[in-house]
């Protein structure tokens, strides 16, 4: 029987250079898709998934997105007696109950392997689910919702989230091998990170969703730098799986690195056209836009 996914790691210290100086005072996380920062995006999609735990890790002015996860008496009571209920209704649906956030620091910029490893104590012996936050998954069911479908259908093991890249931009990605299917999930044969052109098994890039036995943060602790001097995730998962299964999910949906600006624009107009509300309007707009 697998163990259930309770808990969501986040790694939210990243600096942000690719977007300053919009990100010189304000974390990337907290820039919006629409009227919602990117941070709240991801974290919705694990409260969809059954996620009750709610782990940030963090750094040094960061502090914002804490704020953004606690309640805000002055605004709740400017909005109670201004009649806004439908604003203090959407604000309420998205708070997290009370101790279900937990917040860490990085303190230096290691990388995501020790990114994770730094919620490790949080975490405790159970598997738990990683979330980048800066890739978004658009589609009518959360990514994360279909993972863990296939974590129980697996029998629990670990999980990571795929989508279809270029052929020719697969040396830019950690790229996975696709074996036998298994559900909705399938098995997956290798894993390598940026692996040089031409040398691809597929191109099914990793899309920054995983679940992950606790095994890793051992493997983690014991991992030597990498890349650029970084604890990297990709070289403790590849020791994790000598002793376990991994399964793969190919998301069905678009797929978006809100972390570059392309992507982040193009989250944007994605967004916004998929809202009954605005889509016409917003649509009217573009293609006016377009045919200057």
């Amino acid at each position: 029987m697998s163990r259930p996914i309770r808990k969501a790691v986040f790694p939210v210290a990243g600096l942000g250079t690719r977007f300053l100086p919009a990100t010189k005072a304000v974390p990337k996380e907290m820039l919006t898709v629409v009227d919602r920062p990117v941070i709240q995006h991801v974290v919705d999609e694990a409260r969809d998934a059954g996620i009750e735990h709610f782990i940030f890790v963090t750094g040094r002015n960061k502090g914002v997105i804490e704020d953004h996860f606690d309640k805000q008496y002055e605004l709740d009571d400017t909005l109670e007696r201004r009649g806004k209920t439908e604003a203090i209704a959407i604000l309420k649906a998205q708070l997290p109950g009370a101790g279900q956030t937990s917040f860490t620091r990085q303190q230096e910029p290691l990388g995501l392997g020790h990114a994770v490893w730094c919620a490790r104590d949080i975490v405790g012996d159970e598997p738990f689910a990683l979330i980048l936050p800066d890739m978004l998954h658009q589609g009518a069911r959360g990514c994360l919702s279909e993972m863990i479908d296939v974590y129980e259908e697996a029998g629990g093991g670990n999980v990571v989230a795929v989508y279809e890249v270029p052929d020719d931009q697969t040396h830019q990605y950690g790229i996975v091998g696709r074996g036998e299917d298994i559900g909705k999930g399938f098995k997956m044969t290798s894993m390598v990170e940026k692996p040089k052109k031409g040398t691809a098994q597929s191109n099914l890039a990793i899309s920054g969703r995983y679940i992950l036995q606790p095994e890793i943060f051992d493997l983690l602790a014991k991992q030597e730098p990498g890349a650029g001097g970084e604890i990297q995730l990709t070289d403790s998962m590849l020791a994790l799986a000598d002793t376990q299964a991994f399964s793969g999910y190919a998301f069905k949906g678009p797929v978006f690195d809100t972390g570059s600006k392309i992507g982040f624009l193009t989250a944007n107009v994605a967004y916004a056209l998929a809202r009954d509300e605005m889509a016409a309007q917003f649509r009217a707009e573009v293609e006016a836009l377009l045919k200057r």
